[in-house]
């Protein structure tokens, strides 16, 4: 269970709300009464007064309708609710117990700005004066005055997050790797991302084949005994045309990178992987000249969103994931044949919920990827399918992959390939920790899911990746970005 358990509930009802009156055909009459809905009052549940927490759902319903939650827009699918951020109590500079409230004040008089005074015990830092320059914490001579980050900032891995003049935190967009470790980190709620419920459901709505895709990291996020056909069945329910399993798209990337691996070995070339969105961001905006590196073979994702449109051209795909960057990868990305829509687990339940439909308890039966498909969502899945493939094909190579676990050491990684210093020919490139299943977005965390996950990839077939794949047309679309 997330720390933040409160915050999740009050988003999970405003996604209710949202697919309900969707379906409903009543979005646009009764949108304005989600609020009073949610906080009838007159006691406050959360903040100061029920006025505030009212304006900070108004806004998490513009996200959940996929819009910025304020009047400006800068296309970050990762937002800041200002509204909610506005009472964070967190100052970057505060003033400890260890200050002697000595004469020399020299922290007043090294501050330009007036935000430090005197107090009875200790110096004071007015937050709303404070321009956060140091220069107090430098001429300290006890070191009384610590530096703090907010969590969001402190989770950021790229420094994408700072604050404007009245405190609020501002996310530079030609920073932001969409990995979305800020979300969760903040203990008021106040980040999201925008969400494409109500596109899902008119399209679910108007007859149109709708094609489900999860994610290789669902299986094991809710216990052993939801399967992939639990998760088919309840798609279909749900009105999806049908449902596929991302592990297969796993197969596909594996196959393909793995000929991409194998020339650029045999002629020097480093390479990158190009399947978690977030590492590509973190290349294409903190390395750009790295950018050639990258993979050209498409994600799982799209993988198996081309082979959909190439059966069906008139098909709407939607992938179904832990991951925020994957809403990058449709929106910033642009890839063409890639899903048309991303939903979190949250937001698809959401949808499920508006329409009693529930996951049920399945036998293992639907089973279209490979072992090393499905452990794609695992740090060094990527790698190991590659290997595999690569083996399948006699083709296998002496080469050495740096398998990069985290954003930490995903930045570590590409630093060593600028510099012409990494010693491995290939990077896989994961920015979750632990890898997909990892992701912010997650069900459940890894510990609590790693007894049901093993356990329903142990039920797993022997099926060989080029043996799978022979089961598809994949001459009837392109695997890399560039058809």
């Amino acid at each position: 269970m997330y720390a933040d358990e409160n915050v999740i509930r009050i988003k999970h009802d405003v996604l209710y709300e949202i697919a309900k009156l969707a379906f409903a055909g009543e979005l646009e009459e009764k949108r304005d009464h989600i609020a009073l809905k949610l906080i009838p009052g007159p006691k406050p549940q959360f903040r100061c007064c029920i006025y505030k927490e009212r304006e900070i759902i108004r806004q998490r319903v513009r996200l959940a309708e996929g819009k910025a939650p304020g009047p400006t827009d800068d296309g970050n699918v990762i937002q800041v609710i200002s509204s909610a951020c506005e009472d964070c109590p967190i100052s970057s500079y505060t003033v400890t117990e260890n200050c002697q409230n000595c004469l020399g004040k020299a922290c007043i008089n090294a501050c330009k700005f007036g935000a430090i005074e005197s107090g009875r015990d200790r110096s004071h830092i007015d937050p709303q004066k404070c321009k956060e320059c140091g220069k107090c914490a430098q001429a300290c001579p006890y070191n009384a005055i610590a530096h703090l980050k907010r969590p969001c900032k402190f989770s950021c891995p790229v420094n994408a997050l700072t604050y404007d003049e009245n405190g609020i935190s501002v996310i530079d967009k030609e920073k932001c790797i969409r990995c979305g470790k800020c979300i969760h980190s903040c203990p008021f709620g106040a980040i999201g991302s925008k969400t494409y419920i109500v596109p899902v459901i008119e399209a679910l709505k108007s007859g149109k084949r709708v094609y489900a895709m999860a994610a290789p990291a669902t299986e094991g996020q809710f216990g052993t005994d939801i399967t992939m056909e639990s998760w088919r069945q309840a798609m279909v329910e749900l009105g999806f045309e049908d449902f596929y399993d991302v592990g297969l798209g796993g197969d596909m990337t594996a196959a393909y990178e793995a000929m991409e691996w194998s020339e650029a070995y045999k002629e020097g070339i480093k390479k990158v992987t190009s399947c978690c969105p977030a590492f590509v961001n973190m290349v294409r905006l903190h390395y750009p000249e790295l950018a050639e590196c990258v993979s050209t073979t498409v994600s799982p994702m799209c993988a198996v969103s081309r082979l959909i449109k190439a059966r069906d051209p008139e098909a709407v795909t939607v992938f179904i994931g832990p991951c925020i960057a994957k809403k990058s990868e449709v929106v910033d990305q642009a890839i063409e044949g890639n899903a048309d829509y991303v939903l979190t687990y949250s937001e698809i339940r959401a949808i499920m919920r508006a329409r009693d439909v529930a996951l049920k308890s399945c036998e293992n039966s639907s089973q279209i990827a490979s072992v090393y498909g499905k452990r794609f969502a695992n740090s060094g899945g990527v790698t190991e399918a590659v290997m595999q493939s690569l083996t399948e094909s006699d083709d296998e190579i002496a080469a050495t992959v740096c398998k990069a676990n985290g954003a930490s050491e995903c930045k570590k990684a590409l630093l060593l390939l600028k510099a012409a210093r990494l010693p491995e020919d290939f990077i896989e490139g994961m920015a979750c920790e632990g890898g997909c299943v990892g992701g912010p977005s997650a069900y459940n965390n890894q510990t609590a899911s790693k007894k049901s996950r093993d356990a329903l990839l142990a039920q797993a077939d022997d099926r060989g990746i080029h043996k799978n794949l022979e089961n598809y047309d994949m001459n009837s679309f392109s695997m890399h970005r560039k058809a």
